[in-house]
């Protein structure tokens, strides 16, 4: 069942994917350095289909798309946050990294299911159910694609 890494507020786009590793944008370079200034285990911990989840203002900071794409990289099958920086969100929807937006109590290691079509984000652990809006169907289109160049194919 797919868990979750958790992290607090203003995670920015440098602890995602520290600047010194901007020089390649191999997905695989990428997630070997993911999260590893806040989490240095999370690129071995972390299987297709986790999910990480985050107060307010995830992926603040600079406008690189290696932050999305990192976690893309990892496996990650959703982030769930309060709030995300508004550059974040965009560049996650372009490289089809799905993301949710809502309140919640969920904590490190809680089993979850996400149905995006619904809004709903079940959480097994604590038989919660936390509920966002789901995409329009246009931005749902990119983020099933894999992300607006695959969607403009």
């Amino acid at each position: 069942m797919p868990r979750a890494f958790v992290y607090g507020d203003n995670v920015d786009t440098d602890v995602i994917i520290p600047a010194r590793y901007l020089a390649l944008s191999a997905p695989a370079f990428l997630r070997e350095h993911c999260m590893e200034d806040i989490d240095p285990q999370f690129s071995k911990k972390v299987r297709e289909g986790d999910f990480v989840a985050a107060g307010v203002n995830f992926g603040c900071g600079s406008s690189r798309e290696h932050a999305p794409l990192a976690l893309k990289a990892c496996g990650v099958r959703a982030v769930i946050a309060v709030s995300f920086a508004r550059i974040f969100y965009r560049n996650a929807v372009n490289i089809g990294l799905t993301i949710a937006e809502c309140p919640h109590d969920i904590r490190d290691g809680d089993e979850l299911e996400l149905l995006p079509e619904k809004g709903e984000i079940y959480n097994k652990t604590s038989g919660k159910v936390y509920r966002t809006a789901p995409f329009p169907p246009f931005i749902a289109r990119v983020i099933d694609k894999g992300g607006l160049m695959c969607a403009l194919k």
